[in-house]
């Protein structure tokens, strides 16, 4: 099977923008955003960007696609950071955005669901099912621009894993567009259906590759009456896991969030965002960000386990936000890192998930692994230590841009980048826990799954798409 793009003729082309209509397609020297790569690594390509209205649009547009060969990308908010949503080396890609997909096409409380187009942006889905004093639990810095689409097709994680389940965990049913240009609606919000192999599971983390994602039905929920938020510091990252069992014998399956954070980390936002202020007069070298949501009382069952982790030396400092200000405050401290991490120069980048008991180990393993690289690098390690999943940022010493340390030390991306692979794999871990596999990390698929994973995935992919047209590049080499 190969990635390659076949070059579309003018027919082909033609024919795409009459399926569309003149406001429906574009090109990249017109929209330049759909070549973008958030973190700068790439440029995209493409040959034409499309941008239907309707499912059945959809559909026509794969017909022909599947009938001409021609390769496509699926974009939903290319927010994406593996480059599964831009062609990297050909001009021969199609672009299929789902932007203008955004309706929510029904909601129903009774049953706790949201049937939502594709092209629905994450924030937005947010605001409706509180319009109707429910929640939908998937969220992550990107919330403002993200589509739900493309959380689907990645399987995408966020905050609040711990207690509500990645992407796949909060949809109860999808329509798609198959390769060959059918449509597959299985939009039903049954929680039981026991009726054989189930699809929508198959089609959620397939990056694009199996089919394109036009419509979900999204499991919402009541908005708890009380939220809790809290900014502990701790002595290492099994403190934190210390910290987090101690609270749970409290507010048992509550907690809704919990990040690490550093010490540097800390410190690197507070320089780049001004607005934002370190909740604590003394520094730390680690922090714990915990949220709960429950029925009244929760802040003070919240407040009375602090206290007694602060008696059995579980905890250092905390600080327990007292208005939605504060609450904001050191949620941006969190959800700011990234940024923060581009611009002083990280030159590394790990999406890594271990067994919760080998964080700490895992954490401690990589750090005396990249430091023997190179002794003067600085490591920003953060994360959902609630389930494991720790991102790893390698950053130039201080005084030295990311552009010049990269010069001067010739293959040190790679080769930090293969001392997190192994220490991931040494404890049992994944070298992508939420953001994919795109075309990024093609080759370390190839590497670190077995070979039974890997022949299995390529046999499906074959059946469903044996002219390759899905998303060709991506995910399966």
């Amino acid at each position: 099977m190969t990635s390659a793009f076949k070059h579309p003729d003018e027919k082909l082309l033609s024919a795409l923008k009459e399926t569309v209509g003149d406001r429906g397609w574009t090109t990249g020297e017109q929209a330049p955003r759909f070549y973008e790569d958030p973190r700068g690594r790439f440029t995209g390509q493409a040959c034409l960007i499309l941008m239907p209205s309707s499912t059945e649009e959809v559909s026509e547009i794969v017909k022909l696609c599947n009938e001409a060969g021609a390769g496509i990308v699926p974009y939903s908010g290319g927010t994406g950071v593996v480059a599964g949503q831009i062609s990297i080396d050909s001009g021969d890609a199609i672009v299929l955005s789902m932007e203008k997909m955004n309706k929510v096409r029904e909601i129903s409380v009774d049953d706790g669901v949201m049937v939502v187009e594709a092209g629905c942006i994450l924030e937005n889905i947010h605001s409706t099912a509180a319009e109707h004093d429910m929640m939908f639990p998937l969220s992550m810095a990107s919330k403002g621009s993200c589509c739900i689409g493309g959380n689907l097709a990645t399987n995408a994680g966020g905050i609040q894993v711990v207690r509500h389940g990645n992407a796949r965990d909060l949809c109860l049913g999808i329509e798609a567009v198959l390769p060959n240009g059918e449509i597959y609606s299985a939009l039903s919000p049954l929680r039981k259906d026991n009726t054989g192999y189930d699809l929508r599971h198959l089609l959620i983390g397939s990056e694009g590759t199996l089919g394109i994602i036009t419509a979900a039905t999204l499991v919402i929920k009541p908005i708890d009456p009380e939220t809790v938020t809290a900014f502990c510091a701790v002595g290492s990252p099994a403190d934190a896991l210390q910290l987090y069992k101690h609270v749970r014998k409290y507010l048992g399956e509550n907690i809704s969030a919990l990040e690490l954070m550093s010490g540097l980390g800390i410190d690197l936002v507070t320089s780049h965002f001004l607005t934002l202020s370190k909740p604590m007069a003394e520094a730390h070298d680690w922090y714990l960000l915990m949220e709960a949501d429950g029925p009244l009382g929760t802040g003070e069952k919240l407040e009375e386990a602090l206290g007694d982790a602060f008696e059995n030396g579980l905890a250092l400092d905390a600080v327990v936000a007292q208005s939605e200000a504060q609450r904001q405050n050191l949620w941006d401290l969190r959800e700011h890192t990234p940024e923060a991490n581009r611009g002083a120069g990280a030159f590394c980048n790990s999406d890594t998930s271990v067994p919760i008991s080998k964080v700490d180990e895992f954490i401690a393993e990589t750090g005396r692994a990249v430091l023997e690289i190179h002794p003067d690098v600085r490591f920003n390690t953060y994360g959902h230590i609630g389930d494991g999943n720790i991102h790893h940022n390698v950053l130039p010493p201080v005084g030295i841009s990311k552009a010049d340390f990269v010069a001067a030390n010739q293959g040190i991306i790679e080769d930090v980048r293969m001392a997190i692979n192994d220490a991931t794999l040494k404890f049992g871990g994944s070298i992508s826990a939420e953001h994919g596999i795109g075309r990024l990390k093609i080759t370390d698929m190839k590497v670190h799954a077995s070979g039974a994973k890997l022949a299995m995935m390529k046999q499906i992919k074959q059946a469903l798409d044996p002219n390759n047209i899905m998303n060709p590049g991506a995910l399966i080499d």
